[in-house]
């Protein structure tokens, strides 16, 4: 399967910018041959915004219906991160269509960031999976695939490929060159991990966006300027597989 992944610098709020920035990168990807664009955390309307509340749209609403329309346009599905209004708040979400502008799956962030993010946001409660051409994928955004329990959760249900939207500001530089590959190589999957780049209010991101295999193998890895990464997953070899979740031995007292 070949993937594309998008690293931009936020739209702070203008969300025509993120839509004329994911129409590009959409045909970039389709022309060559990409499935699938990940794009970063609430891409819709930014994610340092201060009328993030104020923009957010339904789960279905008019901006799911523009993506649509960009990803059948270039024959690629995309996923990327938006602020959900729901009738009982907001949500840090995340969005993944296929190239015919359908809905694959839909995801709340469970691991909200930081006390601004606890209050802007509802955490979500639940995994969302899907099948990809073939693969069983999921989706998870920023902060929480950074814990191991849950990437040891969606590995157990058979996933084999995370999309994962996200907002990795400095000093955090270690989870894109380590925590990300070695959760990777950890759980036996593959991880795009679609981040910002640049300076939005009074947050610097990291950049350095990447696509790991499910040996822990970087496939493709951005610097600190933007870039559309693509790469071809490699086939699991299971002779380099982790065998961490058969092996463990639990340690009582």
């Amino acid at each position: 399967m070949r993937l594309a992944l998008l690293q931009c610098p936020s739209p702070a709020g203008d969300t025509e910018a993120a839509f004329a920035s994911l129409a590009e990168a959409l045909t970039q990807a389709g022309k060559s041959g990409a499935q699938m664009l990940v794009a970063p955390e609430t891409l819709l309307p930014g994610y340092n915004s201060d009328a993030i509340a104020a923009l957010a749209q339904p789960h279905g609403g008019a901006w799911q219906a523009r993506l649509g329309d960009l990803c059948r346009s270039a024959n690629c599905g995309l996923t990327l991160g938006y602020a959900e209004a729901a009738p009982e708040g907001t949500y840090n979400s995340a969005l993944c269509l296929d190239a015919k502008g359908q809905e694959l799956a839909h995801y709340r962030k469970i691991q909200l960031y930081g006390p601004r993010e606890t209050a802007l946001y509802q955490s979500g409660h639940s995994y969302s999976t899907f099948d990809l051409n073939g693969i069983k994928a999921a989706l998870l955004i920023c902060y929480d695939v950074e814990f191991a329990p849950h990437i040891a959760a969606l590995a157990a249900q058979g996933v084999q490929l995370i999309l994962v939207p996200t907002a990795n500001m400095q000093p955090f530089t270690h989870v894109c060159t380590a925590t990300v590959p070695a959760m990777a190589a950890n759980h036996g999957l593959a991880i795009v991990y679609a981040n910002y780049c640049g300076v939005e209010g009074d947050l610097t991101y990291c950049g350095r966006s990447l696509i790991a295999g499910p040996h822990g193998e970087i496939l493709a890895q951005a610097g600190d300027d933007p870039a559309l990464l693509i790469a071809d997953l490699p086939a699991r070899d299971p002779q380099r597989l982790s065998t961490q979740a058969a092996d463990y031995r639990p340690i009582s007292g």
